[in-house]
């Protein structure tokens, strides 16, 4: 049996375990301690806006403050992003919120700007003015930030940027994460860098960061006794996670530069087969390609295909189920035009590590083009 190639595994510098020994040998153990700020500290130099960085526990309670700090709350109703992963919508639930789902564009596969524009209208029509905007840089590939910005100030809708998968991607030259009114990060095992789990909240303010610290940090009041005034949250990144994710900022450069060209590797070796196509970056988007994906033209070829994979022990995926196609999410408003499920139904996420060695690579490679082979 050949070795496993993972989807997207963590890839460690080796400098981690130098910021690890310090938190042990200082005792910061807890969720406070100098690696945190550190994080942020190198994280708001890496984005380069003079934004404030708020290191969590994970994207998804990044997310979740962001709607908290935009006083989103029950019975309000909250955009998102149809073709996504379901952490981008699950903490508007959270919140009580109604997510509504708007559909992707084929440019870039993310939110469609006409179909957001559609949705806003028939919301405001039924007395509903959405509360936020939820946009989704989907597999490190920048939105439409013009056209969704511009709707966005039009009506007076805040954005919360889901830069979950796009941290070293940029649009005009500006870092994913720092267009919304909040941007969020993940450092899952599987992303472009990794702390094991975590997040990260961008801010525009030093009071927008302090009031999320409060509230990440079970909103204590300033008081000998612990009181409370409202509720808050175990949402803080301790400092051990901070530790690893300074060895990570290190080489992030590199991992973006790699998974750049892995996806390279891929178009040059499997462009010539008629049945694959890959996503191509629009003037002024720069990708982190944090995973390769591509389209298949039959329906049928992905499952296919995908099982040719597992056989030689290589992991593939489908590309994300769409929000409105889950069970548990079959009652919330949307505005479809059928792309996100073209996309779901045809699309492949392939291996895209930052780790994968050229001979892994020609190994994936020979697999997909035999594949192809057999079946023409």
């Amino acid at each position: 049996m050949n070795s496993r190639l993972w989807l997207s595994p963590p890839h460690m510098s080796g400098h981690e375990i130098d910021f690890i020994n310090e938190a042990f040998s200082s005792n910061w153990i807890a969720p406070i301690g100098p690696h945190i700020s550190g994080f942020e500290a190198d994280l708001k130099l890496y984005l380069k806006q003079n934004n404030d960085v708020v290191a969590l526990s994970s994207g998804t309670a990044a997310l979740h403050l962001a709607l908290i700090l935009l006083h989103v709350g029950p019975g309000d109703e909250v955009i998102c992003q149809s073709k996504t992963f379901s952490a981008s919508a699950n903490p508007i639930v959270y919140q009580g919120a109604t997510p509504v789902f708007v559909d992707s564009e084929r440019d870039t596969w993310n939110m469609c700007p006409i179909l957001l524009e559609t949705a806003i209208k028939d919301r405001m029509s039924k007395g509903k003015t959405p509360k936020a905007i939820i946009a989704v840089h989907l597999y490190g590939m920048p939105y439409k930030v013009d056209e969704i910005q511009a709707i966005s100030e039009h009506y007076n809708i805040p954005i919360v940027e889901d830069s979950a998968e796009a941290l070293g991607s940029t649009y005009k030259g500006q870092h994913c994460g720092t267009f919304g009114d909040y941007g969020i990060f993940s450092f899952n095992g599987n992303k472009i860098i990794t702390t094991s789990g975590g997040g990260a909240l961008v801010c525009s303010s030093q009071d927008r960061k302090d009031k999320a610290i409060f509230l990440a940090t079970q909103a204590k009041d300033q008081a000998v006794a612990y009181e409370h005034s409202q509720i808050g949250y175990n949402y803080r990144m301790s400092n051990i996670i901070a530790g690893i994710g300074r060895g990570q900022m290190l080489v992030l450069v590199d991992h973006v530069q790699k998974r750049r060209e892995n996806f390279k590797f891929y178009k040059e070796k499997l462009s010539h087969i008629d049945g694959i196509a890959f996503l191509e970056e629009p003037e002024s988007f720069y990708s982190n390609r944090w995973l390769t994906c591509v389209l298949l033209n039959d329906e049928t070829e992905q499952e296919r295909l995908r099982m040719h994979l597992e056989h030689d022990n290589i992991e593939s995926r489908p590309l994300w189920k769409p929000m409105h196609q889950q069970t548990v999410f079959k009652d919330a408003p949307r505005y479809i035009n059928g792309v996100s499920d073209d996309l779901f139904a045809r699309g492949l996420c392939l291996p895209s590590g930052s780790n994968l060695t050229q001979d892994d690579l020609h190994r994936i490679v020979s697999v997909i083009i035999n594949y192809f082979n057999k079946n023409e």
